[in-house]
């Protein structure tokens, strides 16, 4: 299949990846026709898609049997009055349905817009009127479509709600004013291909943002995103059409067409998905030796949880591959994890505005902690306030330079926000606000944010490597580095800690000296936190993302008072 795409399919080394790494960019480009529909016409019988639930479902789907569902499904929603460029919200949890409506919307050209189920009232009417929202298809959960129905009365471009069942919940009620996709679905017509042909520029796909800094901002996709993620599957999680690949991310999330969807079946792999609320390792590495996972990708976060089992007890001779984006990885997740798996995992990184831009492929021996090295698709520079470029060791902004064309994956910009469009991406130049620093072999590593790094007595210092130093204490389950204003340094480091149960009884002074010097000792001295408190819980946005800006914000305010 890739070779429709790329005018050389295969690399032996970063150099040849590098030079030869070219798309071949049909007009008209549609993901689910060019792609899906033509794996469903050459491998009729392949399974693309095996879908499982923590209530024992278990579904393994052929791309001819999902090619004629997602037919079924463009058909349901052309009943319902969706077509060409309306915009339809996903609050599908991990539910098979999201697989067929995405490929659905993909197919009548309008465009979707994925959504976490955590989402209130508030959060939904802002999306709803940002976008100016014509469906919303979401499970049929209490909390979900109480939410929803909440919102409408202050969600006036809405016209079509639609609830969804799991797999074991058949029949259940769906709330007055909501279609029953359950019932109505199966009578849909047969499907006939729009007469429209989508132009590549044409927006296929709507994310908000995780909203760390401030309101969430809308990144808007066109149909070339799906095919930026070509790089994604078939070259950093390394698959082929032998592989079983896992990403454990909710649906609601940039992470899940990372690593779900558009890459993944690029390269003929089978999607493996497993449905279920609440996340345990044991859950996920059951999953894994079950089913011959041969490939398997999650966040930093989802390792940590990991390492804490004991690996006797599960057989994971299937799994070949790890990968891992999102967020920093602390080095020592990684090399606990080598130890008990022999598995290294490599890094990448990306954001919602982007496909996979920095990474580890499998021509790069990984260095644990580091981000990897540039995607050829993008033109990465690491530039100073200046707009000069860094020299290695020097931190600086991670950017991408945009000659005559876009780079296949990068946004169109922020939806109905020129300001803020303008503020990203200006002089031909995106600016994505990440810090970094790049060592004498070209390798990236993270800093944080160009506003959390902290500037204290002419020192810039980054977050994470801080955080870095304090997790490795066995008394810091999480923690969150900000700077606070100080009448002689400018800022000083603050430290935000999470402590684990066996600690919490030793919070004081005592442990906060434990603390900085354990930190003096990890990393540069004039690093260490000079002010350290101590919380139950730091403060997130509900993808999980903590929000330094709000830990900032109180602690300016303690000071104005």
């Amino acid at each position: 299949m890739i070779e429709r795409f790329l005018k050389q399919t295969h690399f032996t080394s970063e150099e040849d990846f590098k030079e030869h790494l070219q798309f071949i960019i049909p007009e008209n480009f549609n993901f689910a026709y060019d792609v899906m529909d033509e794996w469903a016409r050459l491998e009729p019988n392949k399974v693309c898609l095996l879908w499982t639930s923590e209530r024992g479902e278990e579904v393994r789907t052929t791309y001819k049997q999902f090619k004629e569902q997602t037919d079924r499904t463009a058909s349901y929603f052309q009943q319902l009055g969706i077509g060409h460029g309306d915009k339809v919200m996903l609050i599908l949890k991990r539910h098979y349905q999201w697989w067929l409506s995405m490929m659905a919307l993909c197919k009548l050209g309008a465009i979707a817009i994925p959504a976490t189920h955590m989402l209130t009232k508030h959060d939904i009417e802002y999306r709803n009127n940002r976008a100016s929202t014509k469906a919303i298809i979401c499970c049929n959960d209490n909390y979900v479509t109480t939410q929803v129905a909440e919102a409408m009365p202050n969600s006036p471009t809405v016209k079509v709600l639609v609830a969804v069942n799991s797999m074991c919940e058949g029949d259940k009620a769906v709330p007055e004013g909501f279609h029953d996709w359950h019932k109505e679905w199966p009578n849909a017509p047969h499907f006939v291909r729009p007469e429209f042909a989508n132009d590549n520029e044409d927006t296929m796909l709507m994310y908000f943002t995780s909203g760390t800094s401030g309101e969430p901002k809308m990144v808007a996709h066109d149909f070339l995103y799906a095919l930026g993620h070509l790089t994604t599957g078939c070259f950093w999680h390394n698959l082929n059409e032998d592989s079983i690949h896992l990403t454990v991310a909710d649906t609601g999330w940039g992470k899940a067409v990372w690593g779900k969807l558009y890459g993944q079946w690029f390269a003929g792999a089978t999607v493996f998905v497993f449905d279920h609320e609440k996340f345990t390792a044991e859950k996920i590495l059951r999953q894994i030796e079950k089913y011959h996972i041969t490939s398997f990708c999650a966040p930093p976060t989802i390792y940590r949880f990991m390492i804490l089992e004991d690996f006797s007890k599960y057989d994971l001779s299937s799994l070949k591959w790890c990968t891992t984006a999102g967020e920093a990885m602390n080095p020592s997740v990684e090399e606990k994890f080598f130890a008990r798996t022999g598995i290294h995992i490599y890094e990448g990184f990306g954001q919602t505005e982007t496909t996979m831009t920095l990474g580890t492929f499998p021509w790069i021996k990984p260095k644990p902690g580091s981000m990897g090295k540039p995607n050829p698709q993008y033109d990465v520079r690491l530039l100073r306030p200046d707009g000069t470029e860094c020299e290695d060791g020097e931190k600086g902004e991670i950017c991408i330079r945009i000659g005559d064309q876009k780079p296949i994956g990068l946004f169109k910009g922020y939806y109905r926000d020129a300001e803020k469009t303008k503020e990203a991406w200006h002089d031909g130049i995106y600016h994505t606000g990440d810090m970094a620093w790049r060592d004498e072999e070209g390798y990236f590593w993270f800093v944080g944010r160009t506003d959390d790094v902290i500037k204290s007595s002419g020192y810039r210092i980054g977050p994470f490597e801080v955080e870095n130093a304090l997790m490795t204490h066995p008394a810091v389950v999480e923690c969150a580095i900000t700077g606070v204003p100080d009448p002689i340094r400018g800022m000083v480091v603050k430290a935000t800690v999470v402590l684990s149960d066996e600690y919490k009884s030793k919070a004081g002074p005592e442990l906060i000296k434990e603390l900085q010097n354990h930190v003096k000792h990890e990393t540069a001295p004039y690093k260490y936190p000079r002010v350290v408190e101590f919380v139950d819980e730091l403060p997130k946005t509900i993808s999980g993302k903590i929000r330094r800006v709000e830990i900032r914000e109180k602690d300016e305010e303690k000071v104005k008072k």
